[in-house]
């Protein structure tokens, strides 16, 4: 089983590329 570690750093990924997907779509709604 991998280790909470690196559980924690890919939780942090995969949250960390949600809020700036939904942040780059939020800018480009705005911008356009």
């Amino acid at each position: 089983m991998a280790t909470p570690q690196k559980l924690l750093v890919a939780n942090r990924g995969e949250i960390a590329i949600r809020v700036f997907r939904a942040a780059t779509e939020l800018g480009l709604r705005t911008v356009a």
